[in-house]
């Protein structure tokens, strides 16, 4: 025997070995451009699948499904910086000279997150904006996008509860059973919940706020406070930024992406020293023609569509209803493109043998297999071989037996740490109404809630509000409460297919006396048993 293939099968008797880069890529979509006249910049969404990729909850496993990136439109802006010097993207020379695409975005969606504490099967939906320059991250009304257990410190606190039906809880919404290819809507759209100030720092009239379709709830469920994304040239003392944020510009998406970040692979050598690599089963939702349809109904807003009418109501003119205004909508032609994957920084070439993207009849972009029968499963390769400097998908036949890669297992998720929240400052001043109360959820998290006066909430502490201020922003979330019910079609409903459930443990009717104007705010969530 060679002293080379002695070597390798003394490798092998430690075992397949467990490592990271697994699998990174972008499988997305875009679309032509919007019309230069319309205006179609007040909001944007679509319908998204919602679907267990993986048969068991992995540790150190990040994929997001078909989710967007939000920026404020500042093409205007040829060559001066907007990442002040000091903020974590200013290091990012390639994005250089003007830093837009890392100034400040909404993002987010479903997925799953290395962060996640409480892993279940299926995705979570999560919102997530960076309001300074990927300085930090804001994912819910208390915590960050899983950067820490820990809530924010009050004053980077940026999302603002809306919803007194929907418990927003750190770790992102969970579903109900095992969707499999059910769809979720979700649109953000700019409304004026408080107008535009010419104070300091100067900050415009756009509450970036979420919108959810689902069977069992339909509705806004959060803002953006438009303060969260104009303070950034106040702190930096920079006028140059200053009407430059979401809380001011037209608001530009662009299409949509599965980012695929951060995936486990095993490796392994068989007896001639060539390495083979395994990665967790990903599994689509597949039709009986191969087809994964993935994303449908991109539609893009104008503020005829729903800020204006909100405004007029807000100033004491015609009730508004909340439904978006298709009149004032435009849905464009999708577009898509082979993606290009690579595992541990190799090329890997190939996959498009077995699936690739596709925009099906209707406008809907997806993922067509290749093949009948096994071949159009809707199952990621599994299996790749080194070969050069590329990554190769092969069955799992091919796989030779020494490497024992075919018995090789994932880490699975444990529950994390519980997610925690002040005992003082913004938290309990002025403080809660009732609570705190408890819900069980079916990742097998408990989380502790108490009810807000809806100005009250911690997010807003941070601001010196006049009581004039406060008080009209009250009594408008008062009547959208009272008016805007959690069953009415806000969004058009879908195209095709069926809408999928939030976990009923979300879900919540006001205690007595506080029906109207009063939120839930997380306040805690921790695993069931701890």
């Amino acid at each position: 025997m060679s002293l080379i293939a002695a070597l390798a099968l003394l490798t092998q008797t430690q075992g397949p070995v467990i490592r990271s880069e697994g699998l990174h890529g972008y499988i997305g979509f875009g679309h032509e451009p919007l019309p230069p006249s319309g205006g179609y910049t007040a909001g944007m969404g679509f319908y998204a699948a919602v679907w267990s990729l993986t048969d068991q909850p992995l540790a150190d496993f990040q994929i997001g499904l078909p989710s967007c990136w939000i920026l404020p439109d500042n093409s205007d802006n040829k060559d001066k910086p907007l990442a002040p010097v000091g903020t974590l993207a200013r290091q990012w020379k390639e994005r250089g000279p003007t830093w837009s695409s890392v100034f400040q975005t909404i993002e987010g969606g479903l997925g799953y997150w290395a962060g996640n504490n409480f892993r279940y099967g299926p995705p979570k939906f999560s919102m997530n904006g960076t309001p300074q320059c990927y300085d930090y991250e804001i994912g819910s009304p208390g915590w960050s996008f899983f950067y820490g257990d820990k809530a924010l410190p009050d004053n980077r606190l940026g999302i603002a509860q809306l919803s007194n039906r929907l418990l927003i809880p750190p770790d992102g919404l969970p579903f109900k059973g095992r969707p499999n290819g059910e769809f979720l809507g979700y649109t953000w759209m700019a409304l004026p919940f408080t107008d535009a100030t010419t104070g300091d720092p100067p900050t415009g009239d756009q509450s970036w706020t979420c919108f959810l379709s689902a069977a069992n709830f339909k509705g806004p469920i959060a803002f953006y406070i438009p303060e969260t994304w104009s303070k950034i040239g106040k702190l930096f003392n920079d006028p140059f930024l200053y009407g430059r944020g979401l809380d001011a510009r037209a608001g530009i998406m662009g299409g949509g992406a599965m980012e695929i970040n951060t995936v486990p692979r095993i490796d392994s050598q068989d007896a001639s020293g060539t390495t083979y690599s395994k990665l967790p089963r990903l599994k689509f939702p597949v039709n009986a023609r191969g087809e994964a349809v993935l994303v449908q109904d991109v539609t893009y807003y104008s503020k005829a569509a729903l800020f204006e009418p909100f405004k007029a109501w807000k100033s004491g003119g015609p009730a508004c209803d909340g439904v978006f205004d298709l009149s004032h909508a435009f849905c464009p032609k999708l577009s898509t493109q082979t993606t290009r994957f690579d595992q541990a920084g190799k090329p890997i070439e190939g996959v498009e043998n077995t699936f690739d993207t596709k925009i099906f009849k209707g406008n809907v972009w997806g993922l067509q297999w290749k093949g009948a029968g096994e071949a159009a499963s809707g199952d990621f390769p599994q299996y790749f071989k080194l070969s050069g400097n590329e990554r190769v998908p092969i069955a799992a036949s091919a796989v030779p037996a020494e490497t024992r890669l075919a018995s090789a297992q994932f880490r699975l998720a444990t529950p994390g740490p519980a997610y925690t929240s002040p005992k003082s400052g913004a938290w309990t001043t002025p403080g809660p109404k009732a609570g705190p109360f408890n819900k069980v959820l079916a990742d097998g998290s408990i989380v502790t809630f108490a009810w807000y006066r809806f100005v009250d909430q911690p997010a807003f502490q941070q601001y010196r509000w006049s009581p004039a201020k406060k008080q009209a922003l009250q009594a408008l979330v008062e009547r959208l409460h009272a008016q805007w019910p959690t069953d009415r079609s806000y969004m058009a409903p879908p195209t095709t297919g069926k809408l999928v459930s939030l976990d009923p443990g979300l879900l919540l009717s006001p205690p007595k006396g506080l029906e109207v104007g009063y939120v839930p705010i997380v306040i805690g969530q921790v695993a069931r048993g701890k």
